[in-house]
């Protein structure tokens, strides 16, 4: 059966989401001049400034321009609340607004899905992946490679109270470590960013402005893909509204003469899959969308890392709380950043990172630390006028799980994003027992000569009652939902291991919604890895069906 409507684009392969992954994709797609790929975006270009500088994270977030400002349901585990739930609007998409962490998780993560039945998906498969586009400030080595587009370098400023806490992780046990991205990331180190000398490096800008002039490859910007068009369980193009104003938009219709691969994000592809008829056919009745195709895993299975934010009160320290309050610390901080791209403004959100069990029953770090020479509310917030220093800490494979909806059926529609954080008694268990190792650090010898004096949530918290209440009122996100178009073969899994739609063909996803469960860690890079291997599958079965279309 063929595509009998008239098309305005066409491409062999039409790429939805030009974030982390759509960039990998794009460029190893149209490395091959004789493919044409469509790469489709419905956020604007990144030329917004605080895009490039790392501390931007701050004027990213939550701004329309570069963020779609999601929120999440009041959520009980949280005492109720509703969180901001940032998502990026730009090319190079959440790695335009991200915390910049080179995280890759732990090895089991991997071997774990690979035992679900995921050929090929085991900590061995996939560190080539890691490896083959990574360009790592240390060379080659066993666990790392250079030369890639991916570059990860070194922080590009120091704190002597976040190297105290580097001997207080020894003194308390928990260690540290010379590489967390080895495939053990159990210590304490400093993080790694996906910088280069001291600018931000997003997916665009590794893999898709270098390539931007390619004859092959097509970029349009401001246009939403609506829905796919299907006949005969087959994925023929996508319907899109070019512009950013969708009441004024131009519809029109992309056809692909090979795939559509969907990268829109662990909430934006289950989004589009749903306004497709493609979903549970309860949900889509009570949008009062016709069924396409019977997929009751679409949008399930959401997980995120949720981080409970302590706060420790200093003396004798140097925090980025008294520069920041300063006209003079502040004109001192963009001096530095102007001349050398070091200093506070090239910080990431997180300087220091450690990996620990919150009990001795796990067999590998099931938690990991955020350490921050700062405080605050919340992200964004003035920063506190006292010297500070924050410790977050996540589980980092937790059991609870929410879901992605569709609130009606219209391409304005806005997601309803139910996390259901701390909802299962073992991530309740993990909270409590991580706050009091946390504690137990900032008590450490090591650090008395800071004096730390726990601010939030306080030391009259005592019960396993009461830091489970404080759990709920201190946790936010940490910005890595995964898993709402799960890989495997269970009744609720929406791709295969080839990253294939089950009971479609024409049609993949491949970003971090098809973690069938999060990794260990930060995510933006994993997704980077799954693009790679989709990208390698991708031309595989396409040089098969030449091969095969030559034999017959």
């Amino acid at each position: 059966m063929t595509d009998t409507l008239t098309a305005n684009y066409q491409a062999d392969y039409i790429i939805i989401g030009a974030g982390t992954a759509g960039c990998v994709l794009a460029k190893r797609l149209s490395e091959n001049p004789d493919k044409t790929v469509l790469l489709i975006e419905a956020g604007g270009k990144d030329n917004y400034p605080w895009i490039k500088i790392p501390i931007g994270y701050l004027f990213t977030m939550n701004n329309p321009k570069t963020d779609w400002c999601f929120k999440t349901q009041p959520d009980q585990g949280l005492n109720g609340r509703a969180l901001n739930y940032p998502r990026g609007k730009t090319l190079g998409g959440c790695s335009s607004i991200n915390g910049m962490i080179y995280m890759r998780g732990q090895a089991q993560d991997y071997d774990h899905w690979r035992d679900l039945g995921n050929q090929g998906w085991g900590w061995d498969q996939v560190l080539p992946y890691f490896k083959k586009s990574e360009d790592h400030y240390c060379g080659n080595n066993e666990n790392h490679a250079s030369g890639g587009e991916w570059r990860g370098e070194k922080k590009r400023l120091s704190w002597p109270i976040l190297d105290t806490v580097m001997q207080a992780a020894d003194e308390v046990g928990i260690g540290t470590t010379e590489d967390y991205n080895s495939g053990d990331n159990q210590g304490f180190c400093y993080f790694e960013v996906n910088q280069k000398s001291g600018r931000r490096w997003s997916s665009a800008d590794a893999f898709l402005h270098p390539i931007m002039h390619r004859p092959n490859l097509k970029v349009m910007t401001h246009t939403q893909a609506t829905h796919l068009q299907l006949i005969d369980k087959k994925v023929l193009g996508v319907h899109l509204l070019e512009g950013s104003d969708l009441a004024l938009a131009k519809a029109s219709y992309a056809s692909a003469r090979c795939e559509v691969l969907l990268t829109a994000g662990a909430i934006a592809s289950p989004m589009l899959l749903q306004r497709s008829g493609i979903a549970a056919k309860s949900l889509l009745d009570s949008l009062d969308i016709e069924q396409q195709h019977e997929l009751p895993g679409v949008g399930e299975n959401l997980q995120d890392h949720l981080q409970v934010r302590m706060v420790f009160k200093l003396d004798n320290a140097s925090t980025l709380n008294e520069q920041a309050n300063s006209i003079v610390g502040k004109a001192k901080m963009a001096l530095q950043y102007a001349w050398s791209r070091s200093g506070p403004l090239s910080m990431a959100p997180s300087q220091m990172g450690g990996f620990a069990k919150s009990a001795a029953t796990y067999s590998s770090a099931n938690i990991e630390y955020h350490i921050q020479p700062l405080s605050c509310d919340k992200l964004g917030e003035p920063l506190d006028n006292f010297p500070a220093i924050t410790a977050s800490v996540c589980n980092l494979r937790p059991k609870s799980r929410g879901y992605v909806h569709l609130s009606n059926k219209e391409a304005s529609a806005t997601p309803i994003i139910k996390a259901n954080y701390l909802s299962h008694p073992e991530d309740q268990q993990v909270a409590i027992d991580s706050l009091k190792l946390t504690r137990r650090l900032f008590a450490a010898n090591t650090l008395a000569p800071f004096n730390p004096r726990e601010y939030k949530p306080g030391k009259a918290i005592v019960t396993d009652q009461q830091l489970l209440v404080a759990a709920g009122d201190l946790g936010t996100t940490i910005f890595h939902p995964v898993g709402t178009c799960k890989m495997g073969s269970d009744e609720m899994a929406v791709v295969d291991d080839k990253l294939q739609v089950r009971g479609l063909t024409g049609l993949r996803v491949v970003d971090a919604s098809i973690m069938p469960t999060i990794t260990s860690g930060n995510t933006c890079s994993p997704v980077i890895m799954i693009a790679e291997k989709a990208a390698d599958m991708i031309i595989d079965a396409q040089q098969l069906h030449n091969q095969q279309t030559v034999d017959i």
